[in-house]
């Protein structure tokens, strides 16, 4: 039962996180939506920026996980899954209860840049652009780092934007600009 608790506190922060904001958000707000008592909470977490940790990981774990399986269920190949990033991109947008980035919103809130939420956010961005690599690599970008964080840039720019504009098509403007990016990566590796 006590994993039970933990997990509903989590996912309760989680939510209201994401629609009001790290600091927006207190504790008392959170017990009252989860219904869990106070001394449960602190049972499991020692302080608010343990539970936003918690949540952090959660979250990093769930998206990466859907985003990933997704790239990969939409690209037939490492170049059209490159591709396929801001077609995953779009569908999230388009999601009724879009509220952008939770780790660029966190970023954004904490600024301290020793803060451990703001190393948590660092970490999930790293783990995307490693995937990001691996897949330009694998599509045989000349210099798939170059391109990896090239095309990070692209996707970070079009979450901002769809979250301040309210903007899903942001996704499909960046995906223009992707294609240009990786036909560019992959025409020097033939050139050569």
């Amino acid at each position: 039962m006590a994993s039970t608790k933990r997990d509903q506190l989590i996912d309760t922060a989680l939510d209201l996180f994401s629609r009001e904001g790290f600091q927006g958000t207190g504790i008392d707000r959170i017990l009252a939506e989860s219904g869990v008592a106070k001394m449960t909470l602190y049972n499991h977490f020692k302080s608010k920026d343990e539970l936003i940790l918690a949540v952090l990981r959660r979250r990093d774990e769930t998206f990466r996980n859907w985003f990933m399986r997704e790239v990969e269920r939409r690209g037939s190949s490492p170049r059209n899954q490159l591709l396929a990033i801001f077609d995953v991109l779009e569908e999230w947008f388009s999601e009724g209860d879009y509220g952008g980035c939770l780790f660029i919103n966190a970023t954004a809130e904490f600024g301290d840049r020793t803060d451990s939420v703001r190393g948590s956010c660092a970490e999930h961005k790293k783990l995307v652009i490693d995937y990001l690599i691996g897949l330009s690599s694998k599509a045989g970008a000349a210099d798939p780092e170059e391109l990896a964080f090239s095309l990070n840039l692209l996707a970070d720019g079009a979450i901002v934007t769809a979250q301040v504009f309210g903007m899903p098509e942001a996704a499909r403007r960046a995906r223009k600009a992707a294609d240009i990016l990786i036909c560019a990566a992959l025409e020097s590796v033939t050139v050569q």
